[in-house]
């Protein structure tokens, strides 16, 4: 079931690995769309405030890009596994409360728990997108292969998902990533 909150009008679960630049498109798109009429959802960001509350950590050193997040990433990672276990839709549910905007761009998405929460809440208003880049990019971008995180389900577990709705290209050709950010603000703007 749904929490309180606006009804969406649009869902999209942006993937990808590290480094492929979903940030980078998440920013892009709401930057086209008006933070009026898309709010962006960091799936990381509940997991990270519950992980520093459990453990006396300073949460905003955490929701940076640190050497202090890096310090804790595997161990988050696995916090974050044992509650998901437990609850499959817990940090779902916490990062859509209270948002109103009528598209919801969830930057994070991981597993195929949180493709199937969100369709299940929300059916076909979500739409699913690959952000993909190749791994030179992702190096020149300063990705660096991590055992324990770079092999673990946070950054594996849609490797075989199947067919994404949407697959935007970013390997450094900014003309193409263009065209594709395009279109799909082309496709949100319609169902609006």
């Amino acid at each position: 079931m749904a929490p309180q909150g606006g009804v969406p009008l649009l869902v999209l679960l942006v993937s990808g690995k590290r480094k492929s630049g979903k940030d980078f498109v998440a920013e892009a798109l709401r930057s086209r769309l008006g933070e009026d009429v898309c709010a962006v959802l960091r799936l990381s960001g509940p997991l990270k405030e519950q992980y520093a509350q459990e453990h006396g950590l300073d949460l905003q050193r955490l929701l940076d890009a640190s050497a202090y997040k890096e310090a804790y990433r595997s161990d988050m990672i696995r916090w974050g596994e044992e509650k998901r276990q437990a609850d499959p839709g817990f940090f779902c549910r916490k990062v859509v409360e209270g948002v109103f905007q009528p598209v919801w761009l969830v930057s994070d998405t991981r597993r195929v728990s949180d493709i199937q929460w969100f369709q299940e809440a929300y059916g076909a208003l979500t739409q699913t997108v690959r952000v993909v880049a190749l791994e030179q990019s992702r190096q020149q971008r300063g990705w660096v292969f991590t055992a324990g995180v770079d092999d673990a389900e946070s950054e594996c577990g849609l490797d075989n998902f199947g067919a994404f709705d949407w697959v935007i290209e970013n390997h450094g050709d900014e003309q193409r990533l263009e065209e594709q950010l395009e279109d799909l603000v082309a496709f949100v703007n319609s169902k609006l």
